[in-house]
């Protein structure tokens, strides 16, 4: 069993530079302890490791892609360490090179992706490494996604008019409408939901939330009868919060976002919300 966490290994990524094996490498002779981790990676020569253990990549560019029949899309986030170098063009040219790359070649998961060859003998990862010295920041690259169904839509948000596109969102229908794909999109792109659905919050994050309210009703006196209705109302409220569909839509906020779909004759079957640096 590893020594060590998804959570670990991307936070020795943010602090190196270094690929995501040699994260896992270091992290296991490690045992698991990331300070540790980088003082490996350090001896082993790591490229700019020394240089780059203090700097944070939290600035960057959401992109896109999606085919032109829209049955496909990708949505990829690309962090670097200042604005000016994001919204250069030629940072803007590598993320959108990995969409295409993306899109190209469906990777299952980060790993995958980063050990993919992008060109003949040069891998994902070997090409983020080569943005790094070419651009003299760090690059880091984290996070996709990539959907493929009936109709796809994306909305792609600017923070500010000068840089590029800090928020990403990408959808997928059970069939064609523009109008629909671009409002719910821009929706989540406000509204941040976790998830789609009740069904899928965790059953014990939904435990977890009756406990509190239960017990912040007993702590405002709330008479012992009440309490299973006030609770479960409380419950409620935390569904409308964190679940699309239950969302008050946010051009009619006295419809539900499925109340919205459900008149358009829609399905919305995923979603996928990307923010640079969160």
């Amino acid at each position: 069993m590893a020594n060590y966490t998804a959570a670990d290994v991307k936070k020795l990524r943010e602090l190196t530079g270094a690929g995501m094996m040699d994260c896992k490498k270091a992290l296991v002779e490690a045992d698991g302890d990331v300070d540790k981790a980088v003082e490996v990676l350090r001896v082993k020569g790591q490229k700019g490791v020394a240089k780059r253990e203090s700097r944070s990549a939290e600035n960057g560019a959401v992109v896109s892609l999606i085919s032109e029949d829209k049955t496909s899309g990708v949505l990829l986030e690309l962090k670097c360490e200042t604005d000016f170098v994001a919204k250069g063009d030629k940072f803007q040219a590598v993320a959108n090179t990995l969409a295409q790359h993306v899109a190209a070649t469906s990777p299952a998961d980060l790993e995958a992706l980063l050990a993919s060859e992008i060109e003949p003998g040069k891998t994902v990862q070997a090409y983020v490494d080569e943005a790094n010295a070419n651009l003299g920041e760090k690059i880091v690259l984290d996070r996709f996604a990539q959907f493929s169904g009936a109709y796809v839509g994306v909305y792609l948000h600017r923070t500010m008019p000068d840089l590029p596109p800090q928020v990403g969102v990408l959808v997928e229908l059970s069939k064609e409408n523009a109008e629909i794909a671009k409002d719910v999109a821009q929706h989540i792109t406000a509204f941040s939901p976790k998830y789609l659905t009740r069904d899928e919050v965790p059953a014990d994050v939904v435990e977890n939330e009756r406990r509190v309210a239960e017990a912040t009703s007993r702590e405002e006196g709330k008479p012992e009868a009440a309490l299973p209705k006030i609770v479960e109302g409380r419950v409620n409220g935390f569904f409308k919060e964190v679940t699309l569909l239950d969302q008050p839509f946010a051009k009619d906020n006295k419809k539900s976002v499925k109340k919205i779909l459900d008149e358009a004759g829609v399905e919305l079957k995923r979603f996928a919300r990307i923010r640079v640096g969160s």
